[in-house]
C-alpha cells in the first residue's frame, strides 16, 4: 500500500445516481426555481473550519454532503446542504482575517477609495457585514468615521471591540437590519466582503442589505467568481460555507428581486479571483456591469454547458496531486503543508491526503496552532516550524496568497525547500 491509502472506494469515482435525484429535488437558494442541474459530488466531507484537538481525535468526525448544482433558472452555482449557521460561526470559529498581511492592504486600499470617492466623514455611517476582527473597519476608525460592525463569530468580534471597532456580534437577518433602522442607523456604505455565499436565507440578507442602506447609499460586496472557479478548476474554494457562488448575472438577478441594482463591478485577483458588486437603490449600471453580463452570456456562464466538464477537472487536480505525493513518498522525501485554511481541508479530503503522507501543517494565526486538520487528522504547527524542520517539499494550501507566502519563506527556499501549488494543476515551484 502506497502512502496515501488508496483502497476502498474511490470517492473521486463518478457521481452517484442519487445526486442527479438530489438536484432534480432542489429548489434554487435565490429565484426558488424547482430543479436543478448536478455539477460536482465532493462526497462526505467535514466542516472546512472544524479543526480538532488531540482530545478530538478519538471520536469520529461528523461529514456531511457536499454536493454542486446550477440553477438554469438564474444562473446560480450552489451547494444542495445547509448547515445550521451556529454549526458553522460558533463559538470555535478559528478564522481571523487580520493574519493575512496581504488581505489587510487589501482592505485598506478599498477602506480609503471608499471614504475619498463617497466623500465620507463624521456624520456617515459605515456598516460591515460579517466583519470579523475588524480588520477592514478599523481604517474607517481611524479616519473619525463612525462605523458598525455585524459578526455571528464571539471571538472575531471581541478582537475588533478589542481595537475599536463598534461591533454586535449577530447574524445579518432583515429582523436585524430593520431593527437598526428604526434606530436610525442607516447606512451610506454598507460592506461584505466573502459572506453573501456563506448566508443560508440568501433573499432575506439582500432585503436586509435594502432596509439599511439610505436612499444614496451603496452597498460594496466582494465574492468569489463563479468563472474564475470554474475556469482555474478551484474546487478547494467549495466547502459547507460557501452555498453559493455568484457571477454577475445571477448576482445582478439576486439584487434587482430586492429593489437593489447592480451599477458597477471590478474584477478583483483576490481569493483565487473575485468580483466587487457595487449595489444601489438607482438604477445606473456602467460599463463594466453591461460588458460582464454580455461575456458571460457569450461564455455560456448562462447554460448548464459551461460547468459539465468541472467534476472531471476537479478530480484529476486531486488525483494528479495524490499520485505526486505518494511518489515524493515513496522517495523518501518529507511533506508539509502551508495554510490551515478551509479550501486546506477539502484539498487534502478530496486527494486523501492525511497525517501519514503530510507531516504538519503550519499557519500564521495562532488561534489554530496544537490543532489538527478535519478529516485529514494533520498538526498544525507555527510557521517557525518550516525553517526549523525544513521539509523537502510544502504544499501549499493557501494558493491564494501565494505571492504574500513565496516572499514570507524566502529563506526556506533559499535553504532548497520546495513549494507544491495545487491550482490550477499541481506544479512544483
Amino acid at each position: 500500500m502506497t502512502a496515501i491509502d488508496t483502497a476502498g472506494t474511490d470517492r473521486t469515482a463518478a457521481q452517484p445516481a442519487g445526486f442527479e435525484a438530489r438536484c432534480a429535488g432542489a429548489a434554487c437558494r435565490s429565484c426558488r426555481k424547482q430543479g436543478l442541474t448536478p455539477v460536482l459530488d465532493l462526497g462526505q466531507m467535514p466542516l472546512a473550519d472544524g479543526l480538532r484537538t488531540e482530545a478530538d481525535l478519538a471520536t469520529p468526525q461528523a461529514r456531511f454532503p457536499l454536493e454542486l448544482a446550477f440553477c438554469p433558472g438564474c444562473s446560480l452555482v450552489q451547494i444542495l446542504e445547509t448547515l445550521p449557521p451556529k454549526m458553522l460561526f460558533g463559538d470555535d470559529y478559528p478564522y481571523f482575517s487580520s493574519f493575512s498581511d496581504a488581505l489587510l492592504e487589501h482592505s485598506r486600499k478599498n477602506a480609503e477609495n471608499l471614504i475619498q470617492t463617497r466623500g465620507l466623514g463624521p456624520s456617515s455611517l459605515v456598516v460591515e457585514l460579517a466583519s470579523n476582527d475588524g480588520y477592514l473597519l478599523r481604517n474607517f476608525v481611524k479616519a473619525g468615521i463612525p462605523v458598525l460592525g455585524i459578526d455571528p463569530a464571539p471571538g472575531p468580534a471581541e478582537a475588533a471591540k478589542k481595537i475599536g471597532v463598534n461591533t454586535v456580534c449577530d447574524f445579518f437577518t432583515l429582523d436585524l437590519a430593520q431593527k437598526l433602522a428604526t434606530e436610525g442607523k442607516r447606512a451610506d456604505v454598507v460592506i461584505g466582503n466573502n459572506v453573501l455565499a456563506h448566508v443560508a436565507d440568501t433573499n432575506g440578507f439582500v432585503a436586509g442589505i435594502a432596509k439599511l442602506l439610505k436612499p444614496t447609499g451603496v452597498a460594496v460586496i466582494e465574492a468569489p467568481y463563479v468563472r474564475d472557479l470554474i475556469d482555474h478548476g478551484e474546487f478547494d474554494t467549495i466547502y459547507h460555507e460557501h452555498l453559493c457562488y455568484f457571477s454577475v448575472t445571477s448576482a445582478g438577478a439576486l439584487f434587482r428581486r430586492h429593489g437593489l441594482f447592480l451599477n458597477r463591478v471590478e474584477r478583483l485577483p483576490i481569493h483565487g479571483g473575485s468580483l466587487r458588486y457595487f449595489v444601489e437603490p438607482v438604477e445606473r449600471p456602467e460599463a463594466s456591469v453591461k460588458d460582464l453580463w454580455a461575456e458571460e452570456a457569450g461564455a455560456g456562464l448562462t447554460g448548464a454547458a459551461y460547468y459539465a466538464r468541472f467534476a472531471d477537472t476537479a478530480r484529476s487536480i486531486a488525483s494528479s496531486l495524490r499520485d505526486m505525493l505518494s511518489k515524493l513518498r515513496a522517495e523518501g522525501k518529507s511533506i508539509a503543508a502551508y495554510g490551515a485554511a478551509a479550501k486546506g481541508a477539502i484539498m487534502l479530503n478530496f486527494a486523501r491526503a492525511d497525517e501519514r503522507v503530510i507531516d504538519f501543517v503550519v499557519d500564521r494565526n495562532t488561534h489554530k496552532h496544537g490543532k489538527h486538520m478535519p478529516g485529514s487528522r494533520i498538526p498544525i504547527r507555527p510557521v517557525t516550524d518550516l525553517l526549523a524542520c525544513q521539509p523537502d517539499y510544502t504544499l501549499m494550501l493557501a494558493w491564494n496568497f501565494k505571492d504574500e507566502i513565496m516572499a514570507q519563506q524566502a529563506e526556506y527556499r533559499a535553504r532548497g525547500g520546495k513549494f507544491i501549488v495545487p491550482i490550477p494543476s499541481p506544479h512544483v515551484v
